[in-house]
């Protein structure tokens, strides 16, 4: 739990520690010849900024992606207990479809547990329950059960491209180019600048620096946030998925 609210910080530390190994050398050597002037406070704040902009735009999926669980465990849930309202003459049918359901179910699980999001697998697995839902037609199942049945299936299908999507595409290359340059540029200009009070400037320098990384490191963490497992620390929550599996599990008898 600690390393889960504070791991990424460690880790920002870990990497500010040899910069400030760095900072020391410089004055050592008495590189440091830049006064603190409006220019350079200004040039620190707009990096800042700019990486700001860079994580709001990653924050806007992220909060998407927060949703996508959610909308697969209701849809799934309702797809099931839908099944059970219908009367057809071979309940073997409903059966089989209910267990497909569990199937679909595991093999989305599958695919997040190994971060790998296989999307011929998945469609394959949601065909099969679309031509399911063709022969309820056949059966002559009235139309509002299976529009319910269609229109879950659809969702499912939507929010699993969504998840390939999100999880293999990074926000905007050329924002990161320029979120890392400006970081960058922060860091080498404070390793010039004269500090006074020097403990003062120091602990001020170890902040700043922490405070880059740590930005940098979050924004490339919350881009894939379905990286189970991977020692990442801005993943989603998906233990609705993980339960309702369990359910199902026990309900279709696998």
């Amino acid at each position: 739990m600690f390393m889960a609210k504070y791991g990424l910080i460690v880790k920002a530390f870990g990497i500010t520690i040899p910069l400030l190994v760095v900072r020391l050398i410089f004055d050592y050597l008495q590189f440091d010849i830049l006064p603190v002037t409006n220019l350079i406070s200004a040039f620190i704040s707009g990096a800042i900024f700019t990486i700001a902009i860079i994580y709001s735009g990653t924050l806007v999926d992220y909060k998407e992606s927060e949703k996508i669980p959610g909308e697969i465990a209701t849809s799934l849930r309702t797809f099931y207990s839908d099944l059970s309202l219908i009367r057809v003459p071979d309940p073997v049918l409903v059966q089989g479809m209910q267990k497909k359901t569990a199937g679909l179910l595991r093999c989305i699980n599958a695919n997040l547990r190994s971060n790998a999001w296989n999307l011929e697998e998945m469609d394959h697995a949601i065909d099969a329950l679309n031509e399911d839902i063709s022969k309820l037609v056949d059966l002559n199942v009235p139309p509002n059960f299976v529009i319910k049945l269609k229109t879950e299936m659809t969702t499912i299908d939507r929010v699993s491209h969504r998840i390939k999507t999100i999880a293999e595409t990074s926000f905007i290359p050329a924002a990161y180019a320029i979120s890392e340059l400006a970081a960058v540029g922060v860091i080498l200009l404070l390793f010039f600048v004269k500090l006074d009070p020097y403990y003062e400037g120091l602990v001020i320098f170890t902040v700043l620096c922490m405070l880059m990384t740590a930005l940098l490191l979050l924004i490339k963490d919350m881009d894939n946030p379905f990286e189970v497992g991977k020692n990442s620390y801005a993943d989603i929550d998906l233990f609705l998925l993980w339960d309702l599996e369990k359910k199902l599990d026990e309900k279709t008898g696998y």
